[in-house]
């Protein structure tokens, strides 16, 4: 990257997120927005949401992205980038369609889109791209002045998502016994998804079994890996495996489950495991439930001992790297040649989602990508 951190044609940067409850009353209304048009009926999202009662009804993810936001404002103010950060989330205050119509009254014509989801998937890239379009479509029919939105390239293998987690992984091994330590076994989570779901993501010409969702997770998973070999000095079997499911039974999802993992892996006579959910950005719902209570409760029936690693949340390395991935594209845009900065096999993603990438379940417009309607 320049030593001058040009950011032109792009005047300001939105994180995107999924949201969450802030109380108990938020809980069922949160869960009605996430499930609409799916028929679910209010009794079953209270039974749902009784994940998010044992926490007194309040989400960690918004807290979690208000320290993402202040480390991406210090960083960029200490490197001398003014780009103002502004905050929308899908399912919850603060709306992405109300902080769309913030930027446009402040007169933000191009912006730049960081979704909280590091890799390529249906519900991790596209819903993200079609809610954008949908909050576009709202501020066009209230004749508002249309911003036009990019989204940031994936970032699973850009060394300030990658480092973090190898950190996590390390000092986790370092909690269990020593007489255990060595013979730990890693499991890497990230959230399943349907089968047909993960052979569809990525660009099209990528698909196959397990499409760029499984291939990008399983890079990461190496990576980290050989991290902590070289940390440490020792090799720890891994494999990668999956959490949250929350589909009908007789649709095939992603599998083995974490639970079922430990209990085989405990069968098989492994000392130890830790538990690194490499497939979320911060340690939200889904990993203090999933893998802090369910999981967890699960291996100490076993009598497995099992640690769980940090997510990258807000650490200053993954704010300088969403500053690394802002300017890159910005130099892109203007047609500049870049290198982009990312580790392993795969190399970097791609900058602009294709036609037929991550396809949608039925076909609805989608913005930031090369069939968006607001380009």
């Amino acid at each position: 990257m320049p030593d001058v951190l040009d950011v032109t044609p792009y005047d300001a940067l939105l994180l995107l997120s999924f949201g969450g409850p802030e109380g108990p009353d938020d809980v069922v209304p949160f869960l009605e927005n996430v499930t609409r048009g799916r028929g679910i009926p209010k009794e079953r999202l209270k039974e749902v949401g009784q994940h998010y009662f044992l926490f007194g009804g309040v989400s960690p993810i918004n807290d979690q992205n208000r320290a993402l936001l202040d480390a991406l404002r210090k960083d960029f103010a200490g490197h001398g980038l003014d780009l103002p950060v502004y905050w929308g989330n899908r399912n919850w205050a603060p709306y992405l369609t109300d902080t769309l119509r913030e930027m446009a009254a402040d007169g933000r014509r191009r912006v730049l889109v960081l979704a909280t989801s590091a890799y390529a998937s249906y519900s991790g890239c596209r819903q993200y791209r079609e809610n954008l379009a949908d909050a576009l479509a709202t501020l066009e029919a209230e004749g508002l002045e249309v911003p036009r939105v990019d989204k940031l390239r994936h970032y699973f293998n850009h060394p300030g998502f990658v480092e973090p987690m190898a950190d996590g992984v390390v000092a986790s091994l370092a909690e269990l016994p020593e007489d255990v330590r060595d013979g730990a076994h890693i499991a890497f989570t990230t959230h399943s998804i349907p089968t047909a779901s993960a052979d569809t993501s990525g660009p099209a010409e990528e698909h196959g079994d397990g499409g760029a969702y499984v291939r990008q997770h399983l890079e990461v998973a190496r990576l980290v890996a050989d991290a902590v070999r070289e940390r440490t000095g020792t090799e720890h079997p891994w494999q990668l495996v999956y959490q949250s499911r929350s589909g009908a039974p007789h649709i095939p999802w992603l599998e083995p489950d974490i639970c079922d993992h430990l209990e085989e892996r405990h069968a098989a006579g492994v000392p130890a495991v830790v538990m690194a959910p490499i497939g979320f950005v911060s340690d939200h719902m889904e990993v203090l439930y999933d893998l802090d209570t369910e999981a967890t409760a699960r291996a100490r029936e076993l009598g497995l001992p099992v640690r769980r690693s940090a997510t990258v949340g807000a650490d200053a390395r993954f704010a300088a790297a969403v500053r690394d991935l802002v300017v890159e594209r910005a130099a892109v845009e203007r047609g500049q040649d870049v290198t982009p900065c990312a580790l392993g096999a795969l190399g970097p993603s791609h900058q602009v989602c294709t036609v037929g990438c991550c396809p949608a379940r039925s076909p609805r417009p989608a913005a930031a990508g090369a069939d968006s309607p607001y380009a």
